[in-house]
């Protein structure tokens, strides 16, 4: 598969380039709109990935025209606009999907796999069995690489066996099948003829003789595969994967170690605006450069980086000149932005690979297309038998998707999420079904479900939609700093906290709060009321008061003697007060709340 890169963003395109030719994909790079154009009409690509701000030439504008010219290979957008208008815009224009900046590289390749099987989609899928494959589009089939000859009968014939991989037949149901609407169909030796010369062509590449095994007094069928070779395809596959992270890996390394020099050129750019020699070209150079590292920050991993990016980005999107004021703002948010890139440690080892699903159903192929469809999650299976049998405390895993459909009483599986929703940390625990109706929904919620999904939807949007839950609930990520001259409540709040795995900072000195503010960047702030030198409220305030802090979740720590004062405190700014004694299933929900709405688009 040929795919066109057209990217201004040299670093990030060169990225994705590394990881598509890690995927075997053939790739072409155009760093300008007017140098893709050329390209996409000179040569043959089979999907082209387009970001849509470019020099010289848009990339709407150039799938709007290629559209116009005929042009029906996939389209994918690649942008940092992420308005419903300009998504309508794109696919209006001729865009066959739209990825957002800063994606996941793991979801670009998955998406990039569904267009390139929908831009063969009139051509019938390869049929697999262990080493053998068949392809009806070329009538070719080989074993372990290597091709076999095969008359047409003969093709037929395991074509015929490899759309019905665990049925078995006899020789008058493979000629009612095959050659039941002709006049003169073959006899049953013939078909036994057949079996046989066949038999022989796949021994003679390397395959069991018996591959299409003799089921005595049944008929005929493809022998089961052995653990031998299901788990050499296993095996095979978690490589391909490795392989593939271990290459992004590299490109994030490879991105960290030059993306300094890009931010010390926007510095400079900024340094210049601040110090009143504005120009055209100057303020275009610097708008460039910040938008792309919004986008590019946030692919590679700096999450917070691509925030603080973002916010100069917004900057720039106003009519230049900017006041002194605003200036000034910008010279502080590219120190943030190179202090949080200094701070910043990418786990490579470990990178998009900490998250297992566990499918709980009788049903493998669910789990094969969700297996297949990511690389960012781990994708265990486990009957719903063997889950009751080994007891929820026992589970691994991250989240949990119980198949509804499945033989057993749907009882068992509403206890099931009963248990995995009330352990400690509890699992989130979704359902898949073909059921829709309105009681199953509530048995489902009543149980502590966090999603009821619908099997018509994609393995993609399954997937999308599983790790929104894991965001949401993911207190590994969160950052909470505990403000409160009381060393007591610090400890009991850490205590409380530490089984979660969230990152913790304590704090006594409020003189000192500002500067812990900055280096720490918290997701959520539980502040004390009364505390010398300066109160809680004024804290607040102050943070409020921050146009890079005032959406901060922050959190009280009151005494029930002080209960009467929480209407204050929701005046100056509080988002919630929790009244001591502190219960941990009550502060860790409330953290658990806060860090989601902060995280909300």
């Amino acid at each position: 598969m040929k795919i066109l890169i057209v990217e201004d963003d040299n670093s990030l395109a060169s990225a994705i380039a590394g990881v598509l030719t890690k995927l075997r994909y053939v790739v072409d790079i155009a760093n300008d709109g007017q140098y893709g154009w050329q390209l996409a009409t000179t040569y043959n690509y089979d999907l082209i990935l387009l970001d849509v701000l470019l020099p010289k030439f848009d990339g709407i504008n150039i799938c709007r025209q290629l559209r116009r010219e005929g042009y029906q290979m996939p389209i994918l957008l690649l942008t940092a606009l992420d308005a419903n208008n300009d998504k309508v815009i794109g696919l209006d224009a001729g865009a066959d999907d739209y990825v957002v900046k800063p994606f996941d590289f793991q979801e670009l390749t998955a998406r990039i796999r569904a267009l390139g099987r929908r831009g063969t989609s009139s051509l019938p899928p390869i049929l697999e069995w262990g080493s053998l494959q068949l392809d009806p589009s070329s009538c070719e089939v080989t074993y372990a690489n290597q091709v076999l000859y095969l008359t047409a009968k003969e093709f037929s014939i395991l074509e015929f066996f490899l759309r019905n991989k665990q049925r078995i037949f006899n020789r008058s149901a493979i000629i009612d099948n095959l050659w039941g609407t002709e006049k003169d169909p073959p006899e049953e030796d013939t078909i036994k003829s057949h079996i046989k010369s066949l038999r022989q062509k796949l021994k003679s590449s390397g395959a069991d003789y018996n591959l299409i095994e003799t089921v005595y007094g049944m008929g005929y069928r493809l022998k089961p595969l052995s653990d031998k070779e299901t788990s050499h395809a296993e095996s095979e596959s978690a490589h391909n994967k490795k392989a593939l992270l271990a290459e992004i890996a590299k490109q994030q390394k490879a991105f960290k170690a030059k993306v300094g020099e890009r931010v010390n050129l926007l510095k400079q750019h900024i340094n210049l605006i601040y110090e009143g020699k504005q120009n055209p070209q100057l303020w275009e150079d610097a708008k460039q450069e910040a938008h792309k590292l919004v986008g590019s920050l946030g692919s590679f991993g700096f999450a917070l980086a691509s925030q603080i990016a973002e916010k100069i980005d917004n900057i720039f999107q106003d009519v230049a000149p900017i006041n002194q004021a605003q200036s000034l703002h910008l010279c502080k948010l590219v120190v943030d932005l190179q202090r949080s890139l200094e701070q910043t440690d990418i786990d490579t080892n470990n990178t998009f690979t900490s998250n297992v699903l566990l499918v709980v159903s009788d049903d493998e192929q669910i789990a094969q297309q969700l297996v297949d469809a990511t690389l960012r999650i781990i994708v265990n299976t486990a009957t719903i038998s063997s889950v009751v049998k080994s007891g929820v405390t026992s589970i691994d895993a991250s989240v949990v998707l119980i198949d509804l459909d499945s033989d057993y009483d749907i009882k068992d599986s509403l206890k099931l999420i009963e248990e995995f929703s009330n352990r400690t940390p509890p699992i989130p625990t979704l359902v898949l079904t073909q059921r829709s109706s309105f009681n199953h929904r509530v048995e489902v919620a009543r149980a502590g479900g966090r999603g009821f999904l619908n099997k018509l939807m994609s393995s993609e949007k399954i997937l999308h939609y599983i790790t929104q839950i894991l965001q949401s609930v993911d207190m590994s990520e969160a950052k909470v700093m505990i403000v409160n001259n009381d060393l007591n409540v610090l400890n009991i709040i850490q205590k409380l906290l530490k089984p979660w795995g969230s990152k913790i900072k304590t704090l006594q000195d409020t003189c000192q709060f500002w500067d812990t503010l900055i280096e720490f960047l918290p997701d959520v702030l539980i502040l004390g009321v009364k505390m010398p030198d300066i109160d809680g409220i004024e804290l607040c305030q102050i943070v409020r008061n921050d146009p890079d802090f005032y959406s901060l979740p922050i959190m009280f720590i009151v005494d029930e003697s002080q209960a009467d004062i929480s209407t204050l405190l929701y005046k100056k700014g509080a988002d919630d007060c929790i009244i001591a004694p502190i219960k941990e299933a009550e502060l860790i929900t409330r953290i658990l709340n806060r860090f989601r709405v902060n995280r909300l688009p």
